[in-house]
This record gives structure tokens, sequence and C-alpha cells, in this order.
């Protein structure tokens, strides 16, 4: 037994002598100084500090301000449609007749019996008045005089009455006018002139929507709630609507309500705000994309998205050093974009990042680098390209910190 362990024990350490000699030879150092002195080709990009709009983005649609069908308030044969499909209207333009002439004959009416009354009224007032005089004179008795006092009061009353009457006549003919309610566009018409319509009638004769300003919902997720809140409270909050590609901004507007709830099922909040839409760009029902600026950072500290990487200590950048090597920069992350992040802390601004080739990259290589358009590949000005389309929406709250939507970052 003795002598098998010895046999094992002498086998392993000719194992280890050969091993330890083949790493001493000429080829292995050299190898191995080969891999040392690798230079790496990477794409860097300057840390910038700038101020930094940022919009967090939601799915909307659009719908009317105000929006009111159209129905007679008074039965009869409706005489004239006076206005054409799809046409603008103001409130109080009449847009239907309804023939006017058996309220014109209520009214009529209204107005004899109140002549009548007012007549019988004066006479009373004068009999009244004389046998007051010849009960001062005890020439009469108080009852007569009670009487024709009453009489008078019946009169009073019945006059009152009357001129109800002619009142609700002359509104049945104004109802005879159907006016427009608000000022808006015209729908499809919904009854033809010469038919008989009640106000009853539930299609009523036409829709007017309201559309200057236009109302636009949209939903944004829950943890942006303490961004927007934080917002109202600074004053307006812009919104932007934008078609649904995303290449063409059709309005801007402020918001205007935050709902009291939110969705538990999809863990949104829903968000209305009103847009002027004098162009008529916006359109009830339409699908949008919408934008909202919350907050603009000041001087904030900005690398491109691709720069930071993710390890078991958290996010990191490789930042190049004068000598041209990288090394490894531990950061916190304050928001990130589709483009570009902003960083709490780790750089101060000014330094280099290797945005592409950091899987080839150890702490301490060597790297020969070619700089690339700044972070995100945006405008200097931080304003968004023309013709770029914003970024679907995005959630905050991550691990890295909450993540929104900047003005450079507002298209892919």
């Amino acid at each position: 037994m003795l002598f098998r362990i010895a046999v094992a024990v002498a086998v392993i350490g000719v194992l280890v002598w050969w091993l330890k000699g083949r790493g001493d030879s000429p080829s292995a150092r050299s190898a191995g100084a080969g891999s040392a002195d690798r230079v790496v080709p990477v794409q860097v990009a300057t840390v910038e500090r700038k101020n930094v709009p940022i919009w967090i983005d939601g799915l909307g649609s659009i719908a009317a301000f105000q929006q009111v069908t159209v129905r007679p308030q008074v039965d009869g044969r409706l005489e004239k449609v006076l206005f054409t499909e799809g046409q603008p209207v103001k409130r109080g333009d009449i847009v239907a007749q309804i023939d006017p002439r058996p309220f014109i004959v209520q009214l009529h009416q209204a107005q004899g019996a109140l002549a009548r009354d007012r007549a019988q009224l004066l006479t009373a007032k004068q009999s009244y008045e004389r046998y007051r005089s010849l009960k001062e004179q005890n020439l009469v008795s108080a009852q007569q005089v009670e009487q024709f006092q009453g009489q008078v009061g019946q009169f009073e009353g019945a006059i009152r009455m009357d001129e109800a009457q002619v009142e609700n006549a002359q509104l049945q003919v104004d109802y005879a006018q159907v006016k427009a309610p608000l000022d808006g566009i015209t729908g499809i018409r919904q009854v033809d002139a010469g038919n008989i319509v009640h106000a009853s009638d539930a299609g009523g004769l036409v829709v007017i929507t309201a559309i200057d300003p236009a109302a636009m919902f949209f939903t944004v997720p829950q943890d942006n709630l303490p961004l927007i809140v934080a917002a109202q409270g600074r004053g307006e909050v812009p919104v932007e609507a934008w078609n649904r590609d995303g290449t063409q901004q059709l309005g801007a507007g402020t918001l205007a309500v935050v709902d009291n709830t939110i969705n538990q099922t999809t863990a949104t909040l829903r968000l209305k705000a009103l847009v002027p839409n004098s162009s008529r760009t916006l359109w009830p029902n339409e699908f949008v994309k919408a934008r909202m600026l919350v907050e603009t950072r000041e001087n904030a500290i900005v690398v491109p998205t691709v720069a930071v990487q993710h390890g078991p200590q958290g996010p990191f950048v490789y930042v190049v050093g004068a000598d041209g090597t990288a090394q490894l920069r531990p950061i916190t992350v304050s928001i990130t974009t589709g483009e570009q992040t902003l960083i709490e802390k780790g750089l101060g601004g000014g330094e280099q990042v290797v945005i592409e080739g950091q899987n080839q990259l150890r702490p301490g290589s060597k790297v020969s680098t070619g700089k690339s358009g700044g972070p995100g590949a945006t405008h200097g000005s931080g304003e968004p390209h023309p013709t770029r389309p914003p970024t679907p929406s995005a959630s905050a709250g991550s691990s890295v910190g909450p993540t929104a939507k900047t003005e450079e970052s507002a298209a892919p």
C-alpha cells in the first residue's frame, strides 16, 4: 500500500515539473507577451454636460372636446335643412327649420287671452276704487268692497298665467328653429326635409363635434406618476401629438387632467391633454403617439446608452485614459433612454468612453480609438431631428434608475 502511494506522489511530481518547464519555455513567454501587448480597436464618444429635456411617451387617441347630437325640441314637420354635411357651424346658427305655423297659432291664442284678462283687470280696478270711495261715505257695505278687491287679485293672477303662456308659445316658435348648441363640424345628416320629427327621436338630426381644441387621451406606465406630479407642481406640462408612424408632429398642447385611478390590469395611468387644432390635423378617434415634457435636467452628464455595460457589481463603462488603456469605471445611472443615458455618479464630463468593442476589453487593455458622433448621435442643442419619430413609451423605476425619454432620444 505504501509503495502505491509513493508511486502516485512521484508521478504527480514529474507531471508538475513538466508543466512548469513548458510554461517557462520561450514560446509560451512570447505568446503571453503578445496577448498583453495587443491593441484593441474601439469606438469612443465624449461624455457631455448639457441641459437635457426629459420626455415621457405614450400611446393615445384623439377625442372631440365636445360632441352633441342635435335633436328637435318640438314635434312637427321638418321644413328645411340649412346645413351641409361637414360644414363648420357657430353656436346659435340655424341648422334646420320645423314648420312654425302651429306654434304661431298657439302664440296668438295666448296673446289674445292676455289682452282679455288685462281689460278685465282694468274694469275690476276701477270698480274697486269706486266702491272704496263709497265705503268711506258709508254708502256701501264693506263686503261689496272686499268682493271687488278679490276680483282685482284674481285678474292679476290670470294675467301672470297669460304672460307665461305667451312666453311658452314664443319659446315653441323659437324651438321650431333648430340651432347649433356649440361651435363645431356637422356630421352626416340623419333626417331629410319633409319628415315628421319628434323631440323623443333617438337619432336626432345631426351630430356636431367640436374639434378645436382637440382632446387627446393617452396612457403611461404608473411608475412615471411622481415625475408627472412634480411637473404639474412647476406649472403647465407641454404635450405633443405625433402621427402613428412618428414621422410628423400633428400638434402641441398642455396636460389637462391626470386620471384619479390607476388601471390595475395594465398598471398604467390615463391622461388627458388639450391640443389646439385650428389646422384640423387631429380628428376624433385618430390614433396618435403622445410625448410629454416632464423635466429639463440642468447640466446633466450624458453618455450613449451603448457605452453602459452591466456586470455583477452593477453598471459600468470603459473609460480610455491618457495612456491609451481602457479602465473599468463603475457608474450610477439616473435615467436610461433608447439612445443616451444620464449619469448620476461615476463620470464628470469630458472623458472618452468606449461605445463599440467592449467585448474584447479587459481593465488595462491597450486601445486604438475612433470617435463617434457623440451621445446618442444627437444634435448638440438637444433638439430632436425633425423627421425622427418619438420612441415607444418606457417605464420608470428600473434597477438602474427611472426610464424616460429625452429630447435627443425622441426617435430611434
